[in-house]
């Protein structure tokens, strides 16, 4: 099974990485694809730069840049990975991404690094299950282990 695995950089993003390696673990052959989609260039980016060509390099080493956890992770897990920077809306992007790759599920963090990453579940998540070709996890950070509260009856053996 291949896997797209949509990075952005954030922590959920990353914990869906994480939740690829445990399907893995549990038994899943699969093979993923690490991919991130930056904006495209301005046109006064472009302009500000003169060339078009230095404004794509500089948004793919972002893009690189952004894997590199993933990359690390998956890694060390021992799953075999390939990497996509692609450029322009993150939907559309990732469609075109599953398709090309020939992907077979998506996996995904809730919410990331969009214009509302306060949202429960992130925009490019929710854009992207209405219109994927193949179902999409969407993976939620883990909710840190409630503090133990101390009893009354241990103040009493005192």
């Amino acid at each position: 099974m291949k896997i797209l695995l949509a990075i952005d950089g954030s922590a959920p993003s990353n914990e869906a990485v994480r939740y690829a390696i445990g399907l893995m673990r549990e038994g899943l052959k699969l093979s993923c694809v690490l991919a991130n989609v930056q904006e495209p260039g301005t046109l006064y980016e472009v302009l500000t730069a003169h060339n078009a060509e230095v404004v794509e390099n500089v948004r793919l080493a972002a893009g690189v840049h952004l894997l590199q956890e993933g990359e690390a992770l998956l890694t060390t897990a021992g799953i075999e990975y390939e990497i996509e920077v692609a450029s322009g809306d993150p939907a559309h992007a990732l469609v075109d991404i599953i398709e090309n790759f020939g992907c077979d599920a998506v996996v995904m963090g809730a919410s990331g690094a969009g214009p509302d990453s306060s949202a429960p579940l992130g925009s490019v998540a929710l854009a992207l299950a209405r219109t994927s070709p193949v179902p999409v996890t969407v993976v939620r950070p883990r909710e840190p282990a409630p503090e133990p509260v101390p009893s009354d009856d241990a103040d009493s053996t005192l």
